[in-house]
C-alpha cells in the first residue's frame, strides 16, 4: 500500500483539479504509443497509428486517452484504496485484453512527463515525486491481476 502525507495528498488533488481533460486526453496515451511503439500491438484496431501526428490526431487515441485521464483521476480521489479503485480494469486487462503489465508503468511515467510539460514550475519536484508514487501505486493496482 502506497502511503501518502496529508501535504502530498492536498497538492496531488490541487493539481489534479487544473488538469483539462479535453487537451490532455490523448496526449499521454499518444506519447505512450509514440515513444513506446511495440504498445500499438494493443491498439491495433486503432486505425493509423504510422506517425506522431496521426497518433496524436487520432479520435480514437483522443477517446482512449479520456477513458485514461479519467481513470486516473478516480484514482486521485481514492489514493488510498488504488487496488479496489482498479479492480475491474485490471481484470479487464488482464484476462481479457492481455496487456503487457509494464505498459501501465510506462503510461505512467508518461503522464508524469505530459503534467511536467503543461504546468512547468508549478511541477516542483517534490510534487513530481508525489506523483510518481501515484502513478507507481495505479500500475501495480492495474498489474495486480497478473499476479
Amino acid at each position: 500500500m502506497v502511503h501518502f502525507t496529508a501535504e502530498e495528498k492536498a497538492a496531488i488533488a490541487s493539481l489534479w483539479a487544473k488538469v483539462n481533460v479535453e487537451v490532455a486526453r490523448g496526449e499521454s496515451l499518444g506519447r505512450l504509443l509514440v515513444v513506446y511503439p511495440w504498445t500499438q500491438r494493443f491498439f491495433d484496431n486503432f486505425g493509423n497509428l504510422y506517425s506522431e501526428s496521426a497518433i496524436i490526431g487520432n479520435p480514437k487515441v483522443q477517446a482512449h486517452g479520456e477513458k485514461v485521464l479519467t481513470s486516473f483521476g478516480n484514482a486521485v480521489k481514492h489514493m488510498e484504496d488504488f487496488k479496489g479503485t482498479f479492480a475491474k480494469l485490471s481484470e479487464l486487462h488482464c484476462d481479457k485484453l492481455h496487456v503487457d503489465p509494464e505498459n501501465f508503468r510506462l503510461l505512467g511515467n508518461v503522464l508524469v512527463v505530459v503534467l511536467a510539460h503543461h504546468f512547468g514550475k508549478e511541477f516542483t519536484p517534490d510534487l513530481q515525486a508525489a506523483y510518481q508514487k501515484v502513478v507507481a501505486g495505479a500500475a501495480n493496482a492495474l498489474a495486480h491481476k497478473y499476479h
